[in-house]
């Protein structure tokens, strides 16, 4: 919800890559929702993310932010995963472009129009990194350096030669802005690359009261 609870916002993402199944099957996905709290006024609010999982407001602002999983199969490095503001009424390329107005070539020459307005996102957090999970640092706890960032669950890459993700990162903000590149902040769960093993994939993120973060690992059955 906002400030005042007067709009909820829903993510959801897409059924397919990149659309491989007809945009028909594509019906309001890859998009982020408004509505009215009695499920009445429902929006739009901005489109073209393939799977804007994570969801939170940047603090001492009215910016929503998401962390966008992105699409695959076009190599390895290739296409970034990311966090962004939100603009309203933006489009983010999905499944036309990519970071902006790159075409993605298995549609390419598709949606010109929609490509020319695709919006560049805020933070690149790599590609097949599978960024999920999202939540900013509104508290005191973990000191000066962390307060007002960002903290991203990155669930870790299934199909890249070598594995990438697989932690949570934090980005640092100032003024409700990106100040700096993302940075480790809880490693370790990879085990063995070489054999594919991983003690765990990291996902939610979300802060207590108390101002310490859970982090939801899907593969280990664990919050930590």
């Amino acid at each position: 919800t906002n400030a005042d609870q007067s709009k909820i916002y829903v993510s959801v993402g897409s059924g397919s890559n990149v659309g491989e199944n007809g945009m028909d099957e594509e019906i309001r996905r890859a998009d982020i929702l408004e509505i009215n709290p009695d499920g009445s006024g429902e929006i739009i609010y901005a489109f073209g993310l393939r799977n804007p999982v994570g969801m939170d407001w940047a603090p001492g602002t009215s910016v929503l932010w998401t962390a966008v999983n992105e699409r695959d199969n076009l190599g390895d490095d290739l296409v970034p995963d990311y966090i962004t503001g939100v603009q309203k009424g933006g489009f983010y390329g999905w499944p036309y472009s990519y970071w902006g107005k790159y075409p993605d070539p298995r549609l390419k020459g598709e949606r010109s129009d929609l490509v020319a307005k695709a919006i560049v996102p805020d933070v690149n957090l790599g590609s097949h990194t599978a960024s999920l999970g999202l939540a900013f640092n509104k508290g005191d706890a973990f000191g000066a350096k962390y307060k007002g960032g960002a903290f991203v669950g990155q669930h870790g890459s299934w199909n890249r030669s070598e594995f990438v993700g697989y932690k949570v990162v934090f980005v640092p903000f100032a003024n409700g802005k990106p100040s700096g590149k993302p940075e480790d902040f809880l490693t370790g769960f990879i085990a063995d690359a070489q054999k594919g093993e991983v003690y765990g994939r990291p996902v939610g993120v979300t802060f207590l009261q108390n101002g310490s973060l859970l982090v939801a690992d899907d593969s280990a059955g664990i919050i930590w």
